[in-house]
């Protein structure tokens, strides 16, 4: 049993944000930096003026009902494949950030070894569905091969689905080579897609030459994209959210749209890390209630069209672990996971508003994923889980403590914690009273010198490694 939410938005809610959203494509339309993305339009039938490309209604509707409504990726690893849509939730690290905090709470920039250490730790978990994809940016590595290192680590770390390259058209072909090579030629990637990437829209009704190369390549190359919004609503979006929504969805819709033209059936998801801006700076928030509403209405919407969704999960604005970290990160991973989310980004180890990783937060992240996805398995209710003769049995004033039943069932019912303390103060006390984060630290260097990753056959190892310095 899947346990689900809320919605926010009425059908009549979707049905107007709906129509707001083929005016704002028919009427204002969307750049589009790229020049065979252009072409591709013009031939569907939408009309380009320069780089601005209108959407008809017709050519939206008809494009939109082409993306499926689920889809396989698949790993080195078979029992590590993962379906993506329906009732599907699948979890992925932070994405992106260019720095790392340190347990002394001072923010440093990231580097290979961290994307290292963090690709061993997203194989090492039990929660994670995915290895990630840019689980930190690695500044001292080149930028023509830092895709591919990248895409290296996740394959030598772990067995789990990565990740490819957004950055360009050409990374993006770098990225399915790098997947062929892993697979052999006997696996047909267009029939068996191995990659999704992340596919950034830009604020207002954008989408550039970088991403929207690397979505044509990968719709071309039959492998799976993410096409997401960031909007700051009361910047680069209305302040109202309605009205943000409708932005972002054009934005969403024309990077689908594209895909579908391009490999009609690409498997896509609607994605969203839209939030508001933080007026008093002008800075974006994504530890605010509104961005679980906007989380909410995204799988809505999402639904709606018929098309897997995507949104944040560990979402904080906090700087280092504290009880902000834990409070905005439980509220977004929860509300993604109880909206019908299939497919989360930055479900661990995000601080900052995306711009930097802990180690730590990703240890506690972890830990809170593990609750979610035990909430998620919800309450078996049949003829062994309502024990009627032992409670009978035991009556009143007895206990239970002793019953085979307990044995047999509280370990598959129970969730057990490896980081929270749910002993006494006392015992707390005796062992020093730490704190999550020190628990968390300490948990955390443990993985790290203990992990073994999974075995790569050397011949596809030096194949990539060979890859590599050809680039």
């Amino acid at each position: 049993m899947t346990v689900r939410g809320w919605n926010v938005l009425s059908q009549q809610d979707m049905e107007s944000i709906h129509e707001a959203t083929l005016t704002i494509l028919e009427k204002t339309g969307v750049n589009v930096g790229y020049e065979p993305a252009l072409e591709a339009f013009k031939k569907a039938g939408a009309r380009v003026d320069g780089e601005r490309v209108y959407l008809p209604r017709a050519l939206v509707e008809k494009k939109v009902k082409e993306a499926p409504s689920e889809f396989t990726l698949y790993a080195r690893n078979p029992e590590k494949n993962i379906t993506i849509g329906g009732d599907h939730f699948i979890t992925a690290p932070g994405y992106g950030a260019p720095f790392v905090t340190d347990w002394d709470h001072k923010k440093r920039t990231a580097t290979y070894a961290d994307y290292e250490n963090f690709a061993k730790l997203a194989g090492a978990s039990k929660n994670l569905s995915m290895t990630g994809g840019v689980l930190v940016e690695p500044s001292d590595i080149p930028d023509e091969i830092r895709h591919a290192k990248m895409h290296y680590a996740c394959i030598l770390y772990s067995d789990k689905c990565f990740m490819g390259s957004s950055s360009g058209a050409k990374k993006a072909v770098d990225s399915i080579k790098m997947a062929q090579i892993l697979f052999g030629p006997e696996h047909s990637l267009l029939e068996k897609p191995a990659l999704i990437s992340l596919i950034n829209t830009i604020t207002p009704l954008t989408l550039d030459e970088r991403q929207a190369g690397g979505l044509m390549e990968y719709a071309k190359g039959g492998q799976a994209c993410i096409v997401a919004a960031l909007s700051m609503a009361g910047a680069t979006s209305p302040a109202s959210l309605a009205g943000t929504l409708a932005v972002q969805n054009a934005e969403i819709l024309t990077g689908i749209i594209l895909a579908q033209i391009v490999r009609p059936g690409a498997p896509v998801v609607y994605g969203s890390t839209s939030s508001i801006t933080e007026m008093k700076y002008g800075s974006l928030t994504i530890g605010a209630p509104e961005t679980a509403l906007v989380t909410n209405a995204t799988a809505q919407m999402a639904a709606f069209y018929g098309i897997p969704c995507r949104a944040g999960g560990g979402l904080t604005d906090a700087k280092c672990v504290d009880a902000q970290a834990g409070a905005e990160s439980m509220m977004n991973l929860l509300t993604a996971s109880q909206s019908g989310i299939n497919f989360v980004l930055h479900a661990v180890g995000i601080l900052e508003y995306y711009m930097s990783m802990s180690y730590e937060k990703f240890i506690v992240d972890d830990e809170n994923l593990g609750m979610v996805l035990r909430f998620r398995r919800g309450i078996e209710v049949n003829e062994e889980s309502l024990p009627l003769e032992m409670i009978h049995q035991v009556g009143p004033g007895g206990h239970f403590l002793d019953q085979e039943h307990t044995f047999n069932t509280f370990r598959k019912e129970f969730w057990k914690t490896s980081i929270y303390d749910r002993g006494t103060y006392d015992n707390w006390r005796l062992s020093g009273a730490p704190a999550i984060n020190e628990v968390a630290h300490k948990k955390c260097g443990e993985i790290l010198s203990q992990y073994q990753p999974p075995a790569l056959d050397s011949l596809i190892d030096n194949q990539l490694k060979k890859f590599i310095q050809n680039l």
